[in-house]
């Protein structure tokens, strides 16, 4: 199962550039890590739940698109978001 939606909101408020923001690079990224974050706890309690395992590969693909553009895009606000989400440790 997916994030609540109390919890992405959550997550959309903290990272939003601006009022309303739901599509800056920032947002998808953390709502993608919140969402990687919990698929990965359930592919270590269900080993043998391949289709769960395939999703979470095709999140963390997307997260890694996303995270080349925000870096080629804007270093400080990649190197920024990186910090903030403690990827890249």
């Amino acid at each position: 199962m997916a994030i609540s939606k109390e919890r992405k909101n959550e997550i959309i408020k903290e990272f939003a550039t601006h009022e309303g923001d739901t599509g800056s690079p920032e947002v998808q990224i953390a709502v993608l890590t919140a969402d990687i974050n919990h698929l990965n706890e359930h592919a270590r309690n269900h080993k043998k739940d391949h289709h769960s395992y395939r999703g979470l590969m095709k999140k963390i693909g997307h997260r890694r698109n996303l995270l080349a553009y925000l870096r080629n895009k804007d270093v400080a606000r990649y190197r920024e978001l990186i910090q903030r989400l403690g990827l890249r440790r």
